[in-house]
């Protein structure tokens, strides 16, 4: 976020002060005029009434994996969530309490199909957390759907894999 602020004139209305196309100040609904200098925005309050208004730049928001999100969610129930986030961060600390102060997305975790080596069309699915079997279909949407830490689980790191796309053309 820029540490450069604007200011603008605002009444009691709730109407801006705006520059107009003939060059003078009016008060004008969804026009605004901004400065970066309070000084100038103090003078067009002299002049024209109202009172000066800081416009603050909105942060953007920090993208966070499911666990992270998770630490950030559980801060909110903390008399100090700075502390909890603090003792269950690790070295994401900095990036966490950004998260809770200006907001944050999940990020979706890619998936992919996972072919068995050695085979035309045969692809693994999971029977459960501690089983895989394989299938060989024609409708890609019976296929296994593995994150990058189930990958990694079972152990298929070397195998050839597919990005799983939402837009249905897997």
């Amino acid at each position: 976020m820029s540490e450069e602020k604007l200011y603008a004139v605002k009444n009691k209305k709730g109407i801006y002060l705006s520059y107009s196309d003939d060059k003078h100040y009016r008060w004008r609904e969804g026009q605004v005029a901004v400065t970066h200098s309070q000084r100038i925005a103090h003078d067009l309050c002299t002049e024209h009434g109202g009172h000066v208004v800081t416009l603050v730049e909105e942060p953007k928001k920090v993208v966070l994996n499911e666990e992270q999100a998770e630490i950030v969610e559980r801060a909110h129930g903390f008399y100090l969530p700075a502390s909890y986030i603090s003792r269950n961060s690790g070295e994401d600390e900095e990036l966490l309490i950004n998260a809770y102060v200006n907001g944050y997305t999940v990020a979706k975790e890619k998936k992919y199909n996972v072919k068995v080596p050695h085979t035309k069309d045969v692809w693994y699915y999971k029977a459960s957390e501690a089983y895989l079997l394989t299938i060989c279909p024609a409708d890609k949407k019976l296929r296994g759907k593995f994150a990058e830490s189930e990958i990694e689980h079972y152990g298929l790191q070397d195998c050839e894999k597919e990005e799983v796309t939402d837009d249905g053309n897997d």
